[in-house]
């Protein structure tokens, strides 16, 4: 977890770094050309810089820093070390149980379906939207209840 932490702040400090080159680069490269047209410092300044890519970078280093901050708060509140973090554990010591699932189950396949289905409707017709809502909830009531009813009933 430690690791963790320590690689999302990397990766701030990273796109930080990278925020401010691509911004600079923006303006070295289009300063004469701006500069030629004439006007107020700001004009030439708002002419030379691309905002998407700055402030696409920028909001990329918030959102790391925030992941970071997020996990470095888990790290301290858990007192304790994972067993990913410690050397001598063991492959076992971090397995959680992580729910039951059916492997027999068809159900996903047919959820699947009806998401696909509701794409192609976007794309192909509209007429094929209903078609794919309608499979989307009888795969979901499927789902949901093939625990209460068949050979694995409750």
């Amino acid at each position: 977890m430690r690791t963790n932490v320590n690689l999302w702040w990397l990766l701030t400090v990273f796109f930080l770094l990278i925020a401010v080159l691509y911004t600079a680069w923006n303006l070295i490269v289009h300063w004469p050309t701006a500069a030629v047209d004439g006007g107020s410092d700001w004009a030439i300044f708002s002419r030379s810089v691309e905002w998407v890519g700055t402030i696409a970078l920028l909001f990329t280093a918030f959102m790391s820093a925030l992941i970071g901050f997020y996990v470095g708060r888990v790290h301290k509140a858990q007192n304790g070390e994972l067993p990913e973090d410690i050397l001598t554990a063991d492959i076992d010591d971090g397995d959680p149980e992580l729910g039951e699932f059916s492997p027999w189950s068809w159900w996903p396949i047919v959820l699947a379906f009806s998401a696909a289905l509701g794409m192609i409707g976007l794309a192909v017709g509209s007429w094929l939207m209903p078609v794919g809502i309608a499979v989307f909830l009888v795969a979901i009531v499927g789902w949901v209840y093939e625990y209460y009813r068949g050979y694995f009933a409750h």
